[in-house]
This record gives structure tokens, sequence and C-alpha cells, in this order.
């Protein structure tokens, strides 16, 4: 299942830094990189967690499922990604049926039809804990090179992070902001994915998807969901639906 991660570098992960409007987007785009990591066939999600003194807690994940997973963990106040991000070990869990920690989140994490999960830490600095969540539906999918891929990962992902941390404050949006910014954070997951298989920038990646609307007749939110739900960008939306 893991493929060659020497496309995600160092680089390429500050200028996703960069180019996020702002620090919710900047982990939804590592949770969709990461996600990609591990193939296109959607049967993996990422979700990253960001916990820090002074602030709420922050979630970003490659799917909704993921969100909810990591949303019912915070509802429990524990988990093995929790674990993972606030204890700095990594959580590997081949079946969830046959597991006996967590009881009350695992049986929820088997009602969304997860049975195995990874969760790795991410260092970042003594105020903060972050944690690196992947969720599959298939039991053992998380061999020991997809354990090694991930926990490199994790590791290039460390430093990026504690710079985010520091040019990013704790946000707190109200109620009504925050449908908006789900769809914008949808989008910028679709334009991350397509910066990362085309090796471009964030202009010409949003160019690819405005195109790919304007010549489809959709919303540019439904095809970008289309591209995260996928977790490709096809030749047909790369050409705008063009033959």
């Amino acid at each position: 299942m893991a493929q060659d991660s020497s496309l995600t570098t160092s680089d390429q992960m500050q200028d996703l830094l960069l180019e996020s409007p702002g620090f919710p987007e900047f982990l939804l785009g590592l949770a969709t990189i990461s996600a990609s990591l591990l193939g296109s066939d959607g049967s993996v999600t990422c979700t990253i967690t960001v916990e820090r003194e002074g602030g709420p807690a922050t979630v970003a994940s490659s799917t909704e499922e993921g969100r909810r997973l990591d949303e019912t963990q915070y509802a429990f106040d524990d988990g093995p990604c929790l674990t993972a991000a606030r204890q700095q070990r990594l959580v590997l869990i081949p079946d969830l049926k046959s597991d006996q920690r967590w009881s009350d989140y695992l049986e929820a994490a088997l009602r969304e039809g997860v049975r195995s999960v990874l969760a790795v830490p991410i260092p970042t600095d003594p105020f903060s804990h972050a944690g690196l969540n992947c969720y599959a539906s298939t039991v053992g999918a998380f061999n020991e090179e997809t354990v090694a891929l991930l926990g490199q990962h994790a590791a290039a992902m460390s430093r990026v992070l504690r710079i985010a941390l520091r040019l990013h404050g704790p946000e707190i949006h109200p109620d009504h902001l925050r449908a908006a910014l789900k769809s914008r954070a949808v989008v910028d997951a679709a334009v991350s994915l397509i910066m990362l298989q085309q090796h471009g920038g964030r202009e010409g990646a949003l160019e690819v998807l405005q195109l790919a609307a304007k010549s489809g007749n959709r919303r540019m939110q439904d095809i970008a969901t289309d591209i995260v739900r996928g977790g490709g960008f096809s030749g047909a939306q790369r050409d705008g639906g063009q033959e």
C-alpha cells in the first residue's frame, strides 16, 4: 500500500505553509498529502491532530469520516490518536475487534467501518502535541514498510509544523463562519493534491481547478470534493473535461 514518498519533500511542505491562507488549511493540505502517500483508492483516511496550550485543538482530515473519528475521540477524551499525540509514542492496532484498549472509542470506530488504525506522533514543542492518524477499512492494513514510511513522513512534517505553530496563533471562528471555512478547506485540499501531482505552484493548480469547473459547468467546490474523495485528478478533469 505504501508508495514512494520522495515527492513529498520538506521544500514542498514549506511551499504549502507559505501558500495556505491559514493554519487549518495548512494542516488539511498535510493530511491530504499524507493520505495520497498510501494510495489513491480512498481506502485509507489520514487526519492530523494538533493540541496546544491557550487554544482549541485543530483537527484536519482528508475525508469527512476521518474528522468524525477524531471528533469522537475528543468526545471520550481518549483514544489511539490522542495517546500518540499526547504521549508521543506510536500506536498500531492491526484489528480493532481484537484490541481491548479504548473500548468505547473502538466500538464507535467499528461502526464507521474502521478495522485498523495507525497513529504516529509528530514532534513539535513543549507547548503543543501533534499526531498523524491513519484509518483503514481492512484488517492489518499497516505493515512494517508502511509504519516506517509514515514515521519518516511525520519526522519530515515536524520541522514545518513547528514553524506553522509559531506563525499562526490559535484560531477561533464564530459558528456562522464554519460552513464557509469548510467549503474553502475542501478546495484547498484539492489544490494541494493537484500541486503534489503536477509539481506546480498553488496559482497554477487553482487555475486548473477553475478551468475544470468552467468547462464542466459545475461548481468548483463540487469538483474539489470529487478530487479529494477520489484521491486523484483525472486526465479529463485536468483538461477541463475535453477529449
